[in-house]
């Protein structure tokens, strides 16, 4: 499930942000931000998202990085959500699948992970 995550987070990144294969992604950051070099912040937001996939699969400090996941989506979502809902893939039921992300990376990290580690005796 690990690894199903940072693909998530590597596939949005490269191809959708750096690489421009999803134009509408500069296009959210553009009205959002207002920024006239959208663009370049649409491939630096990319590269946090290639770095994010990197943690993700690196498991350094996995609790605060689910954690940091977890706020991302839900910011970036529910900005998105009432600023460019006309700009998301489903609009306003992008909420679905951010949400149904959320429940996983938590899922992954405190629910799947503490069943599979040993118990231990003190």
């Amino acid at each position: 499930m690990t690894i199903c995550i940072a693909i998530v987070w590597f596939i949005n990144g490269l191809f959708c942000k750096v690489l421009n294969l999803a134009p509408r992604h500069g296009e959210i950051v553009s009205r959002i931000t207002g920024f006239e070099n959208a663009n370049t912040w649409t491939v630096l937001i990319g590269l946090a998202e290639i770095v994010m996939s990197i943690w993700v699969i690196s498991q350094f400090k996995s609790r605060l990085c689910a954690l940091v996941q977890i706020a991302l989506v839900f910011g970036m979502n529910g900005i998105e959500f009432f600023a460019v809902p006309d700009l998301l893939l489903w609009g306003k039921f992008n909420a679905f699948f951010a949400f149904a992300f959320i429940s996983i990376v938590y899922f992954n990290e405190f629910v799947l992970k503490r069943k599979i580690q040993p118990i231990r005796n003190v």
